[in-house]
């Protein structure tokens, strides 16, 4: 298995062939603050692939659009 990230502060690989690599936690942090994240996993079994999309829904998020019925 193969684990990275990537936004647009860059990309860090994480996991390779099922072990933890060593990498920067400030390109890390920096990686991973950004609004919007991709999480690379390659399994490297077969060829299937899929893709999937999420979201955090804020605090803000939920009580605003909780307020009413539809």
């Amino acid at each position: 298995i193969e684990v990275s990230f990537q936004s647009s502060a860059g990309e860090i690989d994480v996991c390779k062939n099922g072990e933890g690599l060593e990498f920067s936690e400030e390109l890390a942090k920096s990686i991973l603050s950004q609004d919007e994240i991709i999480i690379k996993i390659a399994l490297n079994d077969g060829t299937e692939s899929a893709t999937a999309f999420g979201c955090d829904l804020s605090y803000d998020y939920v009580k605003i659009n909780g307020d009413y019925r539809s």
